[in-house]
């Protein structure tokens, strides 16, 4: 059984994704999840050109956050990302805490289904760079 894979980055919140309390405005969530995704899959060579070249684009089907506490401006966010499941479709988590103190300030998830990048077309099976299935 591969072992699962993980990442983590951290962040430091920019001024231009706060609101005028200095609290992050909820839509950022998905674009540091997006970060924090891209960080992991490159770790394994999976970029978006080596993603593209496999002739699948990657749609994001379902997306689910849990707002636990504020992020302000300047507050340094680890975000870990765990590849939870892949079969039929690929299931990233995502746990976003305080890099300083360790509160938890955000769970999510995110699911993945693969499309002909030629047709649009929905793929019922993953590409090989994937090997054997793997849920939990």
């Amino acid at each position: 059984m591969k072992p699962k894979l993980h990442g983590e980055v951290t962040i430091e919140i920019p001024f231009h994704d706060v609101d005028a309390l200095g609290v992050v405005w909820h839509g950022h969530y998905v674009k540091y999840m997006e970060i924090a995704r891209t960080a992991m899959l490159r770790k394994v060579g999976l970029d978006i050109p080596q993603l593209r070249s496999t002739g699948c684009g990657w749609v994001v089907a379902e997306c689910h956050l849990k707002f636990i506490r504020p992020m302000f401006y300047g507050m340094k966010v680890r975000i870990e990302t765990t590849l939870l499941e892949y079969e039929t479709r690929v299931k990233i988590g995502y746990l976003m805490t305080n890099a300083d103190t360790g509160e938890r300030l955000n769970k999510a998830w995110t699911t993945h289904l693969a499309v002909n990048l030629e047709t649009g077309e929905l793929q019922y099976h993953l590409p090989s760079f994937f090997g054997p299935s793997q849920e939990s």
